[in-house]
C-alpha cells in the first residue's frame, strides 16, 4: 500500500511551507506541535484524579513473561480496525504491569526534565523517544511478543518492524492535542503502519483519553484542509470539516491495561488534561517489514533519522534500531 503523505494540502507559503526538515530535538517538536491545537474553550478547573490501586507489582521476569504470551484478537476486532482505523483492547498488560510500567515512566521523565511530572509541572506535553535501546524494562515492554502480534494481525502482514517508541506525559492541565494523523509523521512508503497507544494509569474522560475520529476514510474528508506550520489554523479547519459532516467521533475513558491501536490514516486527538496526575503512556509504532522510507521526509517527520541512523531517503527501512517485533525468532 503506498503512503499518502502527499494528501497534506500545503500551500507554496511560509505558514503551509514543511519541506524543510525538522532541526531541532524532540521536546522542541512536541512543544511546537501542541502549540498547533484551538484551545478556545475554556473547560472546568483542574479536579483530582482517583488515587491509583494498591496492589502488588510484578517482577521484570514476571512482566517478560506475560508480555510473551499471545493475545488473541478475534476475526470481528480484526474487521472493525480496518473498517475504523483504530481499536481499543481490554487487557492486553495487567494492573500490576500497567503500574510496574509507570513508575519507570515517571522516574525516567523526572531524571530528563528535573522535575517530578506529577507534583512539580503543569500545562505541558512531555516525551521521551528511542528509550527501549538503554532500559531493559521499557524494551520488554516496547519489543514484546504481545503487542508485535496484535499489531501484526491487525495490519494482516507477516511481520512488524519498530519505528520507534515514545514515552509522552500530557501534565496536569496541559491543553488539546490537535486533530492529525500519523501518516505525514512516519516518513514511510507503506500505510501498514500501526501505534500501539499503552496508558500508565486509567484514563479517565476528565484525563484526556485519545480520541478517534471515524471510519478510516474520513481522512479523506480533510484534503482540502491546509496544513500550517503555525497557528490553529489545521486543527480548526478539521473540526469544521468533521463538524459538518457528522463524522463519528469516539471518545471514552480507559481502563487499566487496555490499550488502543491506531492506523496510521486514522484521524485522532485529545482533550485538555483536566485532573491532578499527567497522564503517561507508552506509544510504540510499528510497520510492515520491507518498506523504505520516502524520497522526501518534511519537517513533520521529525528527527526520524534518530529513528533509524545510517537510512537514507530511498532506502529500505531497516537498521539495527527497527527490529522485527513479531514474529519472534527461535533462540
Amino acid at each position: 500500500m503506498t503512503n499518502s503523505n502527499n494528501n497534506l494540502n500545503s500551500k507554496i507559503s511560509d505558514a503551509a511551507d514543511i519541506s524543510k526538515p525538522w532541526d531541532k530535538d524532540n521536546q522542541a517538536w512536541w512543544d511546537w506541535y501542541i502549540s498547533l491545537a484551538d484551545n478556545n474553550v475554556k473547560d472546568s478547573e483542574v479536579i483530582n484524579a482517583d488515587p491509583l490501586p494498591n496492589i502488588e507489582i510484578p517482577s521484570d521476569d514476571e512482566v517478560i513473561s506475560e508480555l510473551a504470551q499471545p493475545y488473541h484478537l478475534t476475526n470481528d476486532q480484526i474487521e472493525f480496525f480496518k473498517k475504523n482505523g483504530f481499536i481499543k483492547l481490554k487487557k492486553v498488560f495487567s494492573p500490576g504491569a500497567v503500574l510496574k510500567l509507570r513508575a519507570e515512566l515517571i522516574n525516567l521523565l523526572s531524571k530528563e526534565f528535573k522535575v517530578d511530572p506529577d507534583k512539580g509541572a503543569h500545562d505541558r506535553f512531555l516525551s521521551l523517544e528511542m528509550v527501549w535501546p538503554d532500559n531493559a524494562l521499557v524494551r520488554a515492554y516496547v519489543l514484546s511478543p504481545r503487542l508485535g502480534k496484535i499489531s501484526a494481525d491487525l495490519l494482516e502482514v507477516a511481520a512488524v518492524r519498530l519505528y520507534h517508541d515514545n514515552v509522552l506525559a500530557k501534565q496536569a492541565g496541559c491543553g488539546r492535542t490537535p486533530w492529525h494523523f500519523d501518516d505525514h509523521h512516519f516518513p514511510l512508503d507503506t500505510n501498514d503502519v500501526v501505534t500501539a497507544w499503552a496508558p500508565a494509569q486509567p484514563i479517565p474522560i476528565e484525563m484526556g483519553p485519545l480520541t478517534f475520529a471515524y471510519p478510516i476514510d474520513i481522512h479523506k474528508l480533510v484534503n482540502t484542509v491546509t496544513f500550517e506550520k503555525t497557528g490553529t489554523g489545521y486543527d480548526r479547519g478539521v473540526s469544521d470539516v468533521f463538524l459538518k459532516n457528522n463524522v463519528s467521533v469516539n471518545e471514552t475513558p480507559f481502563e487499566m491495561g487496555e490499550v488502543s491501536f491506531h492506523h496510521n490514516l486514522n484521524f485522532h486527538s485529545a482533550p485538555r488534561n483536566r485532573t491532578n496526575r499527567s497522564r503517561v503512556a507508552l506509544a510504540n509504532t510499528y510497520y510492515r517489514d520491507g518498506a523504505r522510507v520516502v524520497n522526501a521526509p518534511t519537517m513533520v517527520s521529525g528527527d526520524w533519522q534518530k529513528f533509524m541512523p545510517n537510512v537514507e531517503p530511498g532506502d529500505v527501512a531497516v537498521s539495527p534500531l527497527n527490529p522485527i517485533c513479531w514474529p519472534v525468532k527461535d533462540k
